[in-house]
């Protein structure tokens, strides 16, 4: 069986993001838990914190550590841009 976690960050703290962030995080577990096909690890999430920088990505960080310590198989995300930090372009 595959082991997934999935990953859920908010920007702001408004209580309509507040909403959003528990809304995705139960979907995500749910959604795990329901397939018999995958192990249910975590959902990963971060609270009011920016996309432009991994730095207080607590959430973030701790799963990508977990995924290279090989306890991720799959993770599931809202959108790809959530993994996406800066991008340096050359001039």
């Amino acid at each position: 069986k595959r082991r997934v976690a999935a990953y859920a960050r908010v920007s702001t703290g408004s209580e309509e993001q507040e909403t959003s962030l528990v809304a995705q995080r139960d979907y995500y577990e749910k959604l795990i838990q329901n397939n018999d096909e995958w192990v249910f690890v975590e959902v990963y999430y971060d609270d009011g914190i920016s996309g432009l920088s991994s730095r207080h990505r607590d959430g973030f960080n701790r799963m990508l550590d977990d995924a290279k310590a090989g306890k991720i198989d799959l993770i599931l995300t809202k959108s790809l841009s959530r993994f996406f930090l800066k991008i340096i372009l050359p001039q």
